[in-house]
């Protein structure tokens, strides 16, 4: 059974950088797409970015796209994810997710629906001050 552990949260100012992981156990890990998602208090979880098995395609939120970069070093089943210019807005707990299978047509329509995902990890908690 796969199981997804994420980790590098903390407390970081405004203006900040962070790097979060995800990393994979049971055995080698072998996926079609992994994911970061987040929720923020009281809302929805949301799709932020994610990174097919190859590495060829990676895919952003608009609200993103810019500050977040994900990727993946399948050697140590780990994808990251870099985050710059950390706001307010972004805290929220980041959750990894993983896509065993390509589900058909186009990657840019299903990647970013959170039904569609095999496996989650537990999160990890992203605090920006101002």
């Amino acid at each position: 059974q796969v199981q997804l552990v994420e980790s590098g949260g903390g407390l970081v100012q405004a203006g900040g950088s962070l790097r979060l992981s995800c990393a994979a156990s049971g055995g080698t890990f072998i996926y079609y797409a992994m994911a970061w998602f987040r929720q923020a208090p009281g809302k929805q979880r949301e799709f932020a970015a994610a990174i097919t098995y190859s590495g060829s395609s990676t895919y952003y939120a608009d609200s993103v796209k810019g500050r977040f970069t994900i990727s993946a070093d399948n050697a140590k089943n780990t994808v990251y994810l870099s985050i710059t210019n950390l706001k307010p807005e972004d805290t929220a707990v980041y959750y990894c997710a993983a896509m065993k299978h390509y589900l058909g047509g186009q990657p840019k329509d299903f990647i970013p629906t959170m039904d569609l995902y095999d496996y989650w990890g537990q999160g990890t908690q992203v605090t920006v001050s101002s």
